[in-house]
């Protein structure tokens, strides 16, 4: 029996998802893209869990596409089969949160992957970059629209055509990564972030992330709005009573995501 690409595991009311390529350091093709697509909307489905964790292993997150599997594909190859993009954008439909905990090489379609994530929580020894150029291509699942989003224009300009790799301090400082941990202690730092936010309402999580969201794809005035009336929509909850209760009473919350 052929071994499953995206290990699948829960801990708690948090679900993790290993990337399962060591041999070509995680490399991304449409059957890991596919496989995490299924996993990621089985636990978004699960009223059990509340926030997921995305990771590979101690040398790679996911050092890019399957350049050997690819290099002699035509543009109707590509085309034809929405090479990655089949169930690429799915992944931003997930409404649960979700951390991309890096070790290693996170490398075109890698650290495109970790960009897709609502936060990256990096490991001391992690690298990012967008090397494309270096093959005579561009960036094709987010490099050129999400990096500069994340990083600015200047340096996202830096880094899809010089094809520079930076590290994880200089990716924390230019605000890719949330945190940077060290290398040993990474795995549980981002299942104790994916715990305490799946300790929270899910209804408050997924209406914050939803809200953070659009702030990227609408004006201040309309996100502002947006906002508001979530933040108006939460009262009629269990979960506000309980929580706004629960800390009159001094104790900690009870919620039943509801």
């Amino acid at each position: 029996m052929t071994e499953a690409l995206v290990k699948i595991e829960t801990r708690g009311r948090v679900g993790l998802l290993t990337l399962n390529r060591p041999k070509v350091l995680n490399a991304l093709n449409n059957q890991v893209v596919d496989e995490l697509a299924e996993a990621l909307r089985a636990f978004d489905a699960d009223d059990g869990i509340g926030a997921i964790v995305i990771t590979g292993n101690e040398k790679a997150f996911a050092a890019g596409a399957d350049i050997a599997a690819m290099k002699d594909w035509s543009y109707a190859d590509v085309y034809s089969q929405d090479y990655l993009g089949h169930n690429w954008e799915s992944l931003r439909r997930i409404r649960k949160p979700i951390i991309a905990a890096v070790s290693g090489y996170a490398l075109g379609g890698g650290c495109e992957l970790a960009m897709q994530c609502d936060f990256i929580i990096a490991a001391d020894n992690a690298r990012f970059g967008q090397p494309e150029i270096n093959l005579g291509i561009i960036p094709g699942f987010g490099g050129t629209q999400r990096l500069p989003r994340a990083v600015g224009k200047a340096k996202a300009m830096d880094m899809v055509l010089t094809a520079r790799m930076i590290k994880a301090d200089e990716a924390e400082r230019a605000g890719l990564v949330a945190r940077v941990v060290p290398a040993e202690k990474l795995l549980d730092e981002a299942l104790e972030a994916a715990r305490v936010i799946a300790s929270k309402s899910l209804i408050s999580v997924m209406m914050a992330k939803e809200c953070i969201n659009r702030a990227y794809e609408m004006p201040l005035n309309e996100g502002m709005l947006a906002e508001r009336r979530n933040f108006h929509a939460l009262f009629s909850t269990e979960d506000q009573k309980e929580g706004m209760a629960a800390f009159i009473e001094k104790r900690e919350p009870d919620f039943k995501h509801r």
